[in-house]
């Protein structure tokens, strides 16, 4: 049941850093999960593959998450084919799980992504590391509120979690779950599926900001949302109330009974110290079975701005990756590059609590998905994964922007206006006197005037004639004018009608001359249209070494043999094909005269046949033989070739067609390219077997051929 040409290969499902000199890597390996160490400077296994039946889906299309955190590594998914998904640690730490009964911790779990949290730094409460973990999860909660089958949900565990000592031995003892709300509450629609999320850390811990995208349940609708979470929020909702379960787990309300002391699913603190409680074994059993009886939480997450950040329709989004880029005016700007499920990358900015696309780029001629969005500072690029392979990719395409207004336009935190070229500020120290506006997009180029080519165009009345006019950026809109004037109304009534192209003039009339000009109009702003921005610069190769491998020399080098191999077996057929022809030529050429008999008062002729299909020389092309030039294409008789005897004899006498006498004319000559005709005989006397002398018969001839009709080819019968 399964497919060997998508599923059936080693799937690479983690390679993270394992310590300064090596990587860690888990794949699926044909449904039989191995992991193995990388070296780091030959990039080749150090230890034979070990078994990763524990850290590792056996599908490729299993949710999946995982972390290598100080040498420990916490992975999350289905892990054989009728588990149940789990969150666990494994080696060399002690092996930890999740829940499965009485209440199970999670609910065909489809794991999206996990992040470390380094929440003890500088935490005035002694507080732990803590690892969170992004799913999505069939509900439990059957409430007039939660009306679909699934549900986004954050999870938490302690990195110092022990388990256990006699309840919970071997499981999570600081397990709990929360509900992401992303929706549009003016509607109440929901957004259930999370697909990505993108963890963008922060000086302070408590700032750290999450960031996912969320889709529908239903296939066939396309429709995609962002949303942005704080860690303040999520650490609220862990601190609020619980829910707990009723009739066996069928439904599920607010848990409004005592909470035991120390709190359920905290993480061991100095208040916890304080109390003789270091490590998770020496919790009460009473705080243990709490948390194995409600490890859900009442409170939801809501995001920052209590809406989506961004919202498409016909629009799927895959992966994301976040970056902080810092503009002219000196704040920091969230850019989000956002991959789709048919190849494209948008890249975007947070500006007043939404996303405003800056650009739209088609990355594959061909649809498909987006697997990894990653970014690199150190490189400048970011870096797009798919089914196919790789892309390196630049931050920004500033040079695309040929004016100041699209430059401005763009709103790109990257790009700014120095007053000749729209250039990359990252690069530059002196920002004091580029243009740009986040904020509003529309600031800064009053002072730039483009200069403007003007054209004439000459119509006749009653004819259409369309204007064209390119827009830069696909949110503005044209707006033409006529000698100044702003043309009103572009009904078919007006006689001019606006597109995408330009501005159709119907049915031209004599008071529609005049000079017409093109703006794009954008936030407020009114600028003087410049065409279609240039197209982005081919991305630049990445290094690699594969290249100049000894495998893919010997395939070159192959490749390069069987090409010569097959030039030469072409150049042998056509050599050998020549010279059959050649051959067949020769046979082709007789002689209707001996060389020591000669006809009485005759000269010696030889009669030579020329073809124009097996002889390896084009029609009517010259071809040199034995020093004389014959044309191509038609029969022709060469005089004075043989050598003379003084042999009177005739030459025994031949059967000709077309009653023709035995003796042979001195020379043939072409009518009309058509046929041949007798021109000299040598004998006077001879005469016609039809008793006519043969000045006569010629005569006849010749006035017959006048009122015949010509053939377009030469019959060479007729000779």
């Amino acid at each position: 049941g399964k497919d060997n040409k998508t599923e059936c290969f080693n799937h690479i499902r983690l390679l993270q850093r394992f310590n300064a000199t090596h990587l860690y890597m888990c794949g699926t390996h044909a449904f039989r999960p191995l992991c193995a160490f990388i070296d780091e400077q030959t990039f080749k296994m150090s230890s034979p593959p070990e078994d990763g039946k524990d850290k590792c889906p056996y599908s490729p299309s299993t949710g999946y998450t995982g972390l290598i955190i100080d040498q420990q590594i916490y992975t999350a998914t289905q892990y054989e084919f009728r588990s149940f998904p789990d969150i666990r640690r494994n080696s060399p730490s002690p092996t930890l799980k999740t829940e499965d009964a009485p209440t199970r911790w999670l609910n065909e779990a489809d794991f999206v992504g996990s992040a470390l949290v380094r929440e003890s730094t500088n935490s005035l409460m002694g507080d732990d590391d803590k690892i969170y973990l992004f799913f999505t999860e069939r509900t439990e909660e059957q409430t007039a509120a939660y009306s679909s089958s699934r549900v986004a949900r954050v999870a938490r565990v302690c990195k110092g979690d022990r388990g256990g000592h006699r309840t919970l031995q071997k499981r999570w003892t600081s397990f709990l779950k929360a509900r992401l709300v992303c929706s549009l509450r003016e509607f109440d629609f929901h957004f259930n599926m999370l697909r990505s999320v993108f963890v963008l850390p922060a000086a302070s811990p408590d700032r750290t900001l999450f960031f996912g995208i969320f889709g529908l349940e239903w296939k066939n609708v396309k429709a995609s949302a962002v949303c942005r979470f704080s860690l303040s929020e999520v650490q609220e909702a862990f601190q609020g109330p619980y829910m707990e379960t009723q009739d066996s787990g069928s439904k599920w309300k607010e848990y409004s009974g005592k909470i035991p002391d120390p709190r359920p699913g905290t993480c061991i603190t100095d208040s916890l110290r304080a109390k003789d409680i270091n490590v998770s074994t020496s919790l009460p059993d009473e705080v243990l079975d709490f948390v194995r009886r409600h490890p859900l939480m009442s409170q939801q997450v809501q995001p920052t701005d209590r809406r989506p950040l961004l919202f498409r329709r016909t629009t799927d989004y895959t992966q994301l990756a976040v970056q902080v880029a810092e503009a002219v005016d000196g704040q920091a700007y969230h850019v989000l590059y956002l991959g789709t499920d048919d190849g494209w990358l948008h890249k975007a900015v947070h500006v007043e609590g939404q996303l405003h696309i800056i650009e739209e780029q088609q990355l594959f001629e061909e649809p498909q998905p987006v697997s990894a969005v990653l970014l690199s500072t150190q490189q400048m690029s970011v870096y797009v994964s798919s089914p196919s392979g790789v892309l390196q990719l630049p931050l920004s395409y500033c040079q695309r922007y040929l004016s100041c207004y699209d430059c401005v336009f763009s709103r790109d935190p990257h790009c700014a206006w120095d007053g000749d070229n729209c250039v990359d500020i990252w690069a530059l120290t002196n920002r004091s006197s580029l243009i740009q506006d986040i904020q509003q997009g529309s600031r800064g180029c009053e002072n730039f005037h483009p200069d403007v080519a003007e054209k004439s165009r000459s119509v006749r009345v009653g004819d259409d004639v369309l204007l064209q006019c390119e827009l830069a950026s696909n949110l503005a809109s044209s707006v033409w004018t006529q000698d100044g004037r702003d043309l009103q109304g572009y009904g078919l009534s007006s006689g001019f009608r606006t597109g995408t192209d330009g501005l159709l003039i119907i049915d031209a009339k004599p008071d529609q001359t005049g000079l017409y000009a093109c703006y794009a109009q954008e936030n407020d702003i009114r600028a003087t249209s410049t065409g279609r921005p240039q197209a982005p610069p081919p991305a630049p190769q990445l290094p690699t070494s594969n290249f100049l491998s000894s495998q893919n020399m010997e395939a070159l080098y192959l490749t390069l043999i069987t090409i010569l191999g097959g030039v030469c077996i072409v150049l042998t057929v056509v050599l050998l094909y020549v010279g059959f022809c050649l051959r067949t030529g020769n046979r082709g050429k007789y002689s209707l005269l001996n060389k020591n008999r000669r006809h009485r008062n005759s000269a010696h002729m030889e009669l030579k046949t020329i073809s124009s299909h097996c002889n390896g020389y084009a029609n009517g092309g010259p071809k040199h033989h034995n020093g004389d030039v014959q044309n191509g294409g038609f029969l022709q008789i060469v005089p004075g070739e043989g050598n003379t005897t003084s042999n009177r004899d005739s030459p025994p006498p031949c059967d000709f067609p077309n009653g023709l006498a035995a003796t042979l004319p001195s020379m043939l000559r072409r009518i009309n390219g058509n046929s041949y005709v007798l021109l000299r005989q040598s004998d006077s006397a001879n005469t016609s077997p039809n008793g006519y002398s043969f000045t006569d018969e010629l005569n006849k001839i010749l006035e017959k051929r006048k009122h015949t009709q010509i053939l377009p080819r030469p019959d060479e019968s007729s000779v």
